[in-house]
């Protein structure tokens, strides 16, 4: 039997990487699951690239829940600065530890001033917390939103794993997080955080693994539907829409038609549930209007 947790050094092949990662219902193609294997073994952060649903995210959630860490997630914006990402003051604390100090009548301002920058005051945003926490997998999601600015400090953070702290200083991580950067692809990430990075693309999947994922995620769900289902998204993905549906939204859609006890795809039940899987109106006016709702893809 499987454990239900184990350590990178116990991870000996990219086939027992598969294996563990089977094991937790996450089925990557051997790509992938070569390039995990890797950035674990070589210490490397791992740069995920793909369309929207493709499982970048899912793939962190998978390594924490394999190696039993905690994943900590940075959900990259536009704006994002270093204070948001890395640690950042707490200001109302040291307020009131003054005047705590002042009541106590303490007049050591040179005492005072070493306390209120003390690390009980410092409040650990994700990269500082990934790099505190032994062991932690460390999720830096939609890299591609936030500003090149940024990317400066990740890189800084990435290259040694250290953060520095004016009024501390330095604080390394003495075990290196396991860390996954996504990018949707909204923009060209720099090269210069690339080449720190092992990186993977990953594609849609084909239809076998597709019809595996989505009876792995939903079991109740018969083999003729999720292939139903499978071929429909796939034809989707061909037909040049704005959003092609990811396999996120597939095992919605399928879930969706299973709730409402669909037992292969029904054009009418596929047509009233297609909001689980397209999220655009142009999109799904494309998709009826070319008749792709049916199981073998035929017009109405």
């Amino acid at each position: 039997m499987l454990r239900r947790t184990t350590t990178i050094s116990d991870i000996d092949s990219p086939a027992g990487l598969a294996e563990l990662l089977d094991h937790h219902d996450y089925l990557p193609d051997e790509g992938l699951t070569t390039a995990a294997y890797l950035a674990l073994k070589m210490g490397r952060p791992l740069f995920l690239e793909g369309e929207a649903g493709v499982g970048k995210t899912e793939l962190a959630k998978t390594l924490a829940a394999i190696l039993g860490a905690p994943l900590i997630r940075l959900q990259c914006h536009e704006g994002l600065d270093a204070a948001q990402a890395m640690y950042d003051w707490d200001f109302p604390r040291q307020l009131l530890h003054l005047k705590a100090a002042e009541a106590a009548g303490s007049a050591d301002v040179a005492a005072l001033e070493g306390e209120i920058y003390d690390r009980r005051f410092l409040i650990a945003r994700p990269l500082l917390r990934a790099l505190e926490t032994q062991p932690s997998v460390l999720l830096v999601d939609e890299i591609d939103r936030a500003d090149d600015e940024f990317e400066a400090f990740l890189l800084e953070v990435l290259s040694d794993f250290t953060i520095s702290v004016p009024e501390i200083g330095t604080i390394s991580a003495p075990t290196p997080p396991v860390v996954v950067l996504t990018s949707n692809r909204t923009r060209e990430v720099h090269d210069a955080l690339k080449r720190r990075c092992l990186y993977h693309w990953l594609e849609h999947p084909g239809f076998d693994r597709e019809v595996a994922i989505v009876r792995r995620r939903l079991p109740g769900c018969a083999e003729r539907l999720a292939a139903d289902v499978a071929r429909a998204a796939g034809r989707m993905r061909a037909a040049g829409l704005l959003k092609p549906p990811g396999v996120a939204e597939t095992l919605d859609w399928a879930e969706a038609l299973l709730t409402l006890g669909a037992a292969e795809l029904d054009p009418a039940l596929a047509a009233a549930t297609l909001g689980a899987l397209l999220k655009h109106r142009e999109d799904q006016e494309t998709v009826r209007a070319g008749g792709l709702l049916h199981a073998d893809g035929g017009r109405d």
